[in-house]
């Protein structure tokens, strides 16, 4: 579990995360954070999801950007633990959690909402299993059994038990375990934000309903036009060779409709089509809801060799796919249901980095492979 969780963090590049800002509408519209200490000293994390806008998220940023952003927190948290133990001089190393479910509905049981969240349970479970101490649940409506049995099998035994669903008296209860001016005038303590706010909105972020201007795939779909279509249970592979190490590939693709799987393999032997198991996997395989969000990343290649962008679509049974590629954005796109990427494109490079560039990869063959 160690070697997985060191693997984790280089891949994602956790050390350097919190260098990392999310993009705009995530800072300004994900609901939830840090505010004030338990009686043990321990950091006190703050989730509130009635006014969240889960489905305006999807549609305004990439889930990648989402799980990073969680993937953030976990590290602000442990930050704090360490500085609080600094400060108290006993080892701080969990957080209690504090989710408030007032306004819960069914919009937040939106299937790619739920999906997107299950993502970041599993996560969190893999690499940060003991941060958790404990976490109540407040202001709970009559949906929150149908909520909790979504997101119960992402979660181990040892979590549920430390999650404390209370009733009417949720106020008296979180009293017992933190200090009133630990807790804002909101949830029932005494703090508030210098202003006199008692939400102490400077610490906890309430979320609100996500305009229209943020959402992104409106604006990005007249940039694919080249097509090619992917049956039902096969996947797609897209060839390019590396001759330098240090090369970065670029890529953006989107989908209508449904989900699609995206990976990057490094091929072991030369000229052959090979399955996803004879290749080095260099990105790990997994499914994107780029039908919400067109999806891009960058890879650095440690290693000369010939990559592998695959697009899978082998767990569909039912529905073929048409893949589109553009390599000149100003085009518009055909119409029709698609999913689409310009895997890599050269984000208007300098005189000098061109040349570097087009010297450092070429597409192997012509058209699709």
């Amino acid at each position: 579990m160690l070697r997985k969780h060191v693997e984790f963090r280089k891949q994602k590049d956790i050390d350097n995360i919190l260098n990392w800002q999310p993009p705009e509408v995530i800072q300004q519209y994900l609901s939830g954070g840090l505010c004030g200490y338990d009686l043990d000293g321990c950091p006190v994390w703050y989730d509130v999801i009635g006014p969240l806008d889960a489905k305006g998220l999807l549609l305004s940023a990439t889930k990648q950007d989402l799980l990073r952003t969680k993937m953030r927190d976990c590290e602000l948290i442990q930050r704090e633990c360490a500085c609080q133990t600094e400060k108290t001089g006993k080892k701080i190393e969990t957080v209690t959690l504090i989710y408030d479910c007032e306004g819960l509905g069914l919009k937040h049981l939106w299937k790619p909402a739920v999906e997107a969240y299950g993502e970041f349970l599993c996560m969190f479970e893999e690499n940060y299993p003991e941060t958790l101490k404990r976490l109540f649940v407040v202001k709970a409506p009559k949906l929150f059994p149908v909520a909790y049995n979504l997101i119960k099998p992402f979660l181990s035994e040892d979590t549920r038990k430390k999650i404390n669903v209370l009733g009417a008296n949720w106020k008296e209860v979180l009293l017992k375990y933190i200090s009133p001016d630990q807790v804002p005038v909101e949830y029932g303590g005494t703090m508030t934000d210098p202003d006199g706010d008692p939400k102490c909105k400077s610490k906890i972020n309430y979320g609100g309903d996500i305009p229209k201007k943020y959402y992104v795939r409106d604006q990005v779909k007249q940039h694919y036009e080249h097509s090619v279509q992917i049956s039902r249970g096969s996947s797609h592979q897209v060839e390019y060779e590396i001759l330098f190490p240090g090369c970065v590939l670029r890529w953006q693709f989107m989908s209508d409709g449904s989900d699609i799987g995206f990976g990057i393999f490094l091929k072991t032997k030369m000229g052959e089509r090979q399955r996803a198991g004879e290749m080095t996997e260099v990105l790990a395989s997994q499914r994107y809801n780029a039908h919400l969000v067109p999806e891009d990343g960058t890879l650095t290649c440690s290693n000369p060799g010939i990559y592998v962008l695959r697009f899978d679509n082998t767990y569909s049974f039912i529905h073929a796919k048409k893949a589109l590629d553009c390599t000149e954005p100003e085009k518009a796109v055909p119409p029709g249901p698609s999913w689409a990427f310009p895997p890599f494109r050269n984000p208007d490079p300098g005189p000098a980095w061109g040349e570097v560039w087009r010297s450092r990869w070429r597409r192997k063959g012509q058209g699709w492979r």
